[in-house]
């Protein structure tokens, strides 16, 4: 899958955290208070998702006080965390928001992401993701996990839909 057409059926977007949104490194100070390393230009990309008219969500098999932080800096109202079985929870949100799954893009990186790549509309692993991941993918990233997967991937489907120029204009004039 990768002609505009289809990239033109994308309306949701959901995402995996720890190796999609980060590098997966996870770190605990002496306290046991978890911190994780966000890429910045993921974050710019998923607004300008929103700004497209698009939605953007979460859903990840850990939970993390810093994902609900990130999450609402950037607007993202669709945050489920703690669903190893991803795929039921993938199912749920697209049909409440009146979406069928080949409307919606999920982007991943491990084997709990599995049946929700091979469910949806598009599909995508990050280019360090399992193996098992990779050959399921419609699309594969150049970028790894954390570092700038998920601004490829709204930007690739922004550009082959035309939305792209649009939106960067904004930047010109600023």
């Amino acid at each position: 899958m990768s002609t505009t057409t289809d990239f033109e059926k994308i309306k949701l977007i959901l995402s995996d955290v720890d190796g999609v949104l980060t590098d997966g490194g996870i770190s605990f100070d002496n306290n046991g208070v978890e911190s994780k390393q966000f890429h910045i230009k993921d974050g710019l990309g998923i607004k300008m998702w929103q700004r497209a008219g698009f939605r953007f969500g979460i859903l990840t098999a850990r939970t993390s006080h810093i994902v609900k932080v990130r999450s609402a800096e950037l607007g993202i109202d669709i945050v489920r965390q703690g669903f190893e079985s991803k795929l039921p929870t993938a199912e749920t949100l697209a049909q409440s928001m009146n979406l069928s799954l080949e409307e919606v893009c999920y982007i991943g990186d491990d084997l709990t992401d599995l049946p929700v790549i091979r469910a949806v509309g598009l599909g995508v692993a990050v280019a360090d993701a399992v193996s098992e991941l990779l050959s399921a993918a419609d699309l594969v990233t150049q970028k790894a996990g954390g570092k700038g997967a998920v601004r490829e991937l709204i930007e690739q489907i922004l550009r082959s839909t035309g939305r792209w120029d649009d939106l960067v204009q904004q930047y010109y004039s600023g």
